[in-house]
Order: C-alpha cells, then sequence, then structure tokens
C-alpha cells in the first residue's frame, strides 16, 4: 500500500480523538452511507502527516517520489487541479505587465493566468488537420469523398521560432500538448528552440499524464527538455477529480517564485484523501503502468478491427493526419465522427448516450471524444464498438427520418444544414485591447445576432474543451458570430453567453 494511504487507514483505526479540524471529526455516522468510509480519511495538517506548503515529511516523500517517476528534478502535489498549477506556473514565469508567448487552443485557465498577470498576448496557431478525406482515416472507410471536421493540430516549431525572433520582449513560451484530440507537439524542438532565446517552456500536458510509461505512446515533456509541465492526474489515470502534479526542470524557472505562487493558488487545507489518491495512483503506474498501457493498447487496437467494416463511421488518428507535426498521436483518444457530416457531433453523443448508455467526454460540431484510459474495461469497449457498428448500419434510416424530434437523438433538416465552421479550431481575431483591461471596462449586454464588429468583454467557448472561441478585448467579425450560432443550433454547450446575450464593451 502507498505510504500515506496506509498512514491514513492507521490513523482512521486509531484510538486518537480529533479535537480539530475538520467538522465532522472522522465521523460519517449520519452522512450518506457512501461517503461514510471516505470521512474516516479526512483530516488537516496533523502531527506526522506534514504540511504540503512546507513538506518535510511524508509528503516531501510522495512528491520525490513522483518526480523520480517522471524524471523531473522537482515535483509538486496539485490538489486545485491543474488549473492551480497553471496558474502558478504563469506567474512563475512572466512579470506582471509583460508579455506571453501561448497557444490559442491553451485552456481558459491559461487566458485568466494572462488576466492576473495584465500580460500582453502573442498567439502560436496550430495547423488544421482535416479528418474524413481518404489517407487520415484509420479505420472505417478510405474513400470518403467529403471531409467530416477540422481538428486543431500540433503547434509548427518555426512559429515559435519566429515568434521569438520577432518579439524580444516575450517572457515566456506556453503550449497544449496533447490537445484535447490527442495531438502532440514536438515538444523537443520547441523547447530547444524557447532555450536558445533564453525563454523557459511551460507545457500543458494535463491530458498526457500516462506519457512515457511505454514505448507505444508518446514520451513525456518532462524528458523533452520542458522547464514546467502540469499534468492532470485524473484525466487518463487512475486518480480522483481535482488532483494533478506540476513538475520544474533546470535553471530558467525561479523556484521560490513558484512555490510563492503555489501557495497562493492553492487551498491552505489541501485534501488528504486527495493526495491519498495521488499517492496509490502514483504506485499503480510504478508497479503496473506498461502493462496496463499494453493491455489498453491491445483493446485500442481490437476496437478500431471491429469498426474497420463501417462504411460512415471515421476515426481519427492524429500521427496519419499532418506528417511533420502530430508524428505520434495519444491512442487514449478516440474520436469519431460521421462521414460527409451525415450525423453532426452533439447528434451521435445524444444517439450514444439515449439509447446505448454510453456516456462520451464531449461533443464537437463534428466528432465525439471518448477518453480511453487504462482503466477501462473490455466489456466497456465492446459496447462502444457494437454501439457504433450499428449506428453505421442505421445510417440509411437515420438520413430518412432526418424530421424526426431531436428528443430520438435525430435533428431536423434545418439543424443539418446549418452552417458549419472549422470546428473546434480557434483562427485568428482581431486583437483591439489586452484580456486584463477588456475584462474590466463598462459593458453591456446584446444578442449574439448583433455581434458583428464589437468587442468581446468575456470569454467565449465550449466547454468541454474550455479553449476560447473569443478572448475579451477581441472584434468578433460576422464568421465567427455565425459560429457562434451555429454551436448554439446544434445543441453545443456555449459557455460566456448570459441567457443567449453576448456581453461586449459598451460602445462610445
Amino acid at each position: 500500500m502507498a505510504e500515506l494511504c496506509e498512514k491514513l487507514k492507521e490513523y482512521k483505526d486509531s484510538d486518537y480523538y480529533p479535537f480539530h479540524m475538520p467538522g465532522h471529526k472522522r465521523n460519517g455516522y449520519m452522512t450518506e452511507k457512501i461517503l461514510a468510509d471516505v470521512y474516516g480519511l479526512d483530516i488537516t495538517e496533523i502531527d506526522g502527516f506534514d504540511n504540503l506548503h512546507q513538506a518535510v515529511g511524508i509528503l516531501k516523500r510522495e512528491q520525490e517520489k513522483a518526480a523520480r517517476l517522471y524524471g523531473a528534478e522537482k515535483t509538486y502535489f496539485l490538489v486545485n487541479g491543474s488549473t492551480g498549477g497553471i496558474l502558478s506556473a504563469i506567474g512563475a514565469v512572466t512579470e506582471k505587465g509583460g508579455r506571453l508567448l501561448m497557444g490559442r487552443n491553451c485552456h481558459k485557465s491559461v487566458y485568466h493566468g494572462a488576466y492576473l498577470q495584465e500580460l500582453e498576448v502573442s498567439y502560436l496557431y496550430p495547423e488544421l488537420l482535416e479528418y474524413g478525406v481518404t489517407g487520415t482515416t484509420a479505420v472505417a472507410g478510405t474513400e470518403t469523398g467529403t471531409i467530416t471536421g477540422t481538428i486543431a493540430g500540433a503547434v509548427a516549431p518555426e512559429s515559435v521560432e519566429e515568434k521569438l525572433r520577432k518579439e524580444p520582449d516575450i517572457g515566456a513560451v506556453l503550449i497544449t500538448s496533447p490537445t484535447y484530440e490527442g495531438v502532440v507537439s514536438d515538444v523537443r524542438k520547441i523547447a530547444a528552440i524557447a532555450h536558445r532565446y533564453g525563454k523557459p517552456l511551460v507545457v500543458d500536458e494535463a491530458h498526457g499524464a500516462h506519457f512515457g510509461f511505454h514505448e507505444g505512446y508518446p514520451e513525456s515533456a518532462v524528458r523533452l527538455g520542458a522547464d514546467i509541465v502540469i499534468h492532470s492526474l485524473h484525466k487518463t489515470l487512475p486518480s480522483m477529480t481535482q488532483t494533478a502534479l506540476l513538475h520544474v526542470n533546470g535553471n530558467l524557472v525561479d523556484r521560490r517564485r513558484l512555490e510563492r505562487y503555489l501557495r497562493i493558488f492553492q487551498t491552505s487545507s489541501p485534501s488528504y484523501v486527495l493526495m491519498a489518491s495521488m499517492s496509490s495512483c502514483l504506485e499503480i503506474v510504478e508497479k503496473d503502468g506498461w502493462a496496463l498501457l499494453e493491455k489498453l493498447r491491445r483493446n485500442r487496437e481490437r476496437l478500431e478491427g471491429k469498426l474497420k467494416a463501417c462504411k460512415h463511421i471515421v476515426i481519427f488518428r492524429p500521427e496519419s493526419a499532418k506528417e511533420g507535426l502530430a508524428i505520434q498521436g495519444d491512442i487514449c483518444k478516440f474520436t469519431v465522427g460521421i462521414k460527409g457530416r451525415k450525423l453532426t457531433g452533439q447528434q451521435l453523443y445524444d444517439i450514444l448516450r439515449q439509447k446505448y448508455r454510453l456516456q462520451m467526454e464531449m461533443a464537437a460540431d463534428g466528432y465525439v471524444l471518448a477518453i480511453l484510459t487504462l482503466m477501462d474495461k473490455e466489456e466497456g469497449m465492446d459496447k462502444l464498438a457494437d454501439a457504433l457498428v450499428e449506428i453505421d448500419g442505421m445510417m440509411g434510416d437515420f438520413e430518412k427520418e432526418k424530421s424526426r424530434s431531436p428528443e430520438g437523438g435525430i435533428a431536423t433538416d434545418k439543424t443539418l444544414e446549418r452552417p458549419m465552421e472549422k470546428g473546434d479550431v480557434i483562427e485568428e481575431n482581431e486583437i483591439v485591447m489586452p484580456i486584463y483591461q477588456a475584462y474590466d471596462k463598462e459593458q453591456e449586454l446584446i444578442p449574439v445576432e448583433k455581434g458583428c464588429r464589437r468587442v468581446s468583454a468575456e470569454f467565449i467557448h465550449l466547454y468541454p474543451p474550455g479553449i476560447p472561441l473569443v478572448a475579451p478585448g477581441e472584434r468578433m467579425d460576422d464568421a465567427r458570430i455565425k459560429q457562434i450560432l451555429g454551436y448554439m443550433a446544434s445543441g453545443l454547450m456555449v459557455q460566456g453567453l448570459e441567457k443567449g446575450n453576448l456581453r461586449v464593451l459598451k460602445s462610445e
């Protein structure tokens, strides 16, 4: 048993009476039965259990174990999720009012960090990867005839070099790799370029906590030269929601400054239940990680094999889409769409959930995304494969019944024929002012239809994945407004709107 888990169990079973927080006193008899056992493990920083913000004992040893496992010089436990790590990393590598070079497809927490640090932002725009055309599908047909959709690809190292050369006041570089769909950038090359200009590289590798433990998966950014790497353990590994790690290497990051921000952005009362979950997770990875990842790899191959006879199902594999950028994709991301957009992503998502009791991770414009992990069971994978095969065989019926009620998972002709933009990919918007200025200026609400040429005062994004379509301070053009309206029409969750209205800067 992992050391922290073992010590918590010993304390739970001991005769110590708790005259300390938390208020439930490790006694869950009045709460829901499902929570009762957890209450017995939930403690605060008492003698023998260390303090996360100045670890010298058991938590220090647990973090050192994590560092050894990932190959980092130092690793910090995060109990406020990757978000706390990203905010801390940005604070550590930039000066107030400085400039950050970041991928436009970064998570909203990166934008929040830029706001808090009052940063000027320069963007790296990833390549667009088309799927559903000949040569880009791993299974399910080789002659699709039409593009099913586009996905944000990798950040080109050359674009990083160009920006750093043209904008010497950039303080740091921050990219997301892998993307939500499993596309991996060439972190080794990007790190070498950033270091040549004396800039630290931060990699939001939240979805890649399993990287580096099996040759069939990409290598971790920790071992590829990144200065700070953030991992969400709970996304692809057996750890509880809200658990994450921050790794640091090299001499370009001020460690004291980083720790200061970690104290700011993390709770002063970290959950020992969450930290025990991290400890247990790391022990599983250390002992059985390779074998479990190998089993997952074989199950993924079996899943794809069952879909090879499909005529309409399209599976996106990043490494087959754009050679030189997405060299090796993450097979934990199973991205599936319907050829020629005969069903939108939201329609396919609804059918899988309502008819087959399969809850996908997310629906995008032209595809759905399932996250596969080393804890998936074969019966679950088989259930997904069988559902997709059945849906593929019913596509003729679906097309005949387009006008059926959305309750049955099928949209009307109007929904299917709505204007489509480029999936979830963010294209360049006109930047009128920095995020931190626009966020705090006088604002007003207007209908989305009237948003063309207005300057946004809010982040607008689909969630998941939380990548802004529009950031505060950016002017919205007709194409962007149509994109937002299209997402709303298809039932996707567009966050940042208020009862269908846009928050914009007040007109003079």
